[in-house]
């Protein structure tokens, strides 16, 4: 395949770097960062990226995130290619091949491996939630169990476990997905355990596949960044 050299005005330089504690053996993770304001529609063409029709803020994130996720894949497999889009709008890893993308609030990234060594992989980042949403959210995002002192956190520390919970169980959907073809919720899953060097364990509440049942448990990771960032990975090894 050739190579494109375009780069576009909307996304900073493609960084490949490792912010999550834990390394992983293979992974790749390629990020950007990204402005709607600077994108041009022709950018998708000189950057060999299927168009879409949608407000420019959701188009930049497709692109920056469709950028990354080509740069994780040449280096993961050797084959840069652009994840197309499934029915369910998820991406569309070649074969041999396992990655997640995400994007939000100016920032985006990708992970790719090979399947041979990971069966799936999912990345979400999120901005801290205010307190105030967090308290809004949260009887949606944490279970009963999950919930369990809540209300004896101050509100920073209320805010960070919504985000994290949330982060985590997105990246836990993006990382079962492709295996179980079957949507779940917020309610099927539960954060059993975290501390502070970004470990986490996941156990699913609900049956999802003949493998995938309940009382299941994921290994996962987290880190804070810039502040007010958060970043979360669930890791499923071949």
């Amino acid at each position: 395949m050739t190579p494109i050299s375009h780069h576009p005005a909307c996304c900073s330089p493609l960084q490949d770097h490792w912010p999550l504690p834990f390394a992983l053996p293979g992974v790749q993770l390629i990020s950007t960062r990204f402005d709607p304001s600077l994108l041009d529609p022709e950018d998708f063409t000189r950057c060999g990226v299927p168009g879409m029709s949608a407000v420019s803020k959701r188009q930049t994130e497709f692109l920056a995130g469709r950028l990354c996720a080509r740069e994780a894949l040449r280096r993961a497999t050797g084959e840069p290619c652009t994840p197309a889009v499934n029915e369910d709008r998820s991406p569309c890893w070649p074969t041999g091949a396992v990655g997640s993308i995400t994007h939000g609030a100016g920032w985006a990234a990708a992970v790719v491996a090979r399947h041979e060594q990971w069966r799936g992989i999912g990345l979400d980042v999120e901005k801290r939630l205010p307190p105030t949403r967090a308290d809004r959210l949260v009887a949606e995002i944490l279970t009963p169990r999950e919930l369990e002192g809540y209300v004896e956190l101050d509100e920073a520390q209320r805010a960070l476990l919504v985000t994290l919970t949330f982060s985590l169980k997105e990246s836990l959907f993006k990382a079962l997905y492709p295996l179980v073809n079957k949507r779940f919720y917020f309610q099927e899953a539960e954060l059993i355990d975290h501390d502070s060097t970004g470990r986490a364990r996941l156990r699913l509440l609900s049956d999802l596949s003949e493998e995938w049942k309940s009382g299941a448990e994921l290994d996962g990771q987290f880190v804070q960044f810039e502040d007010d960032y958060l970043l979360s990975l669930v890791s499923i090894p071949a």
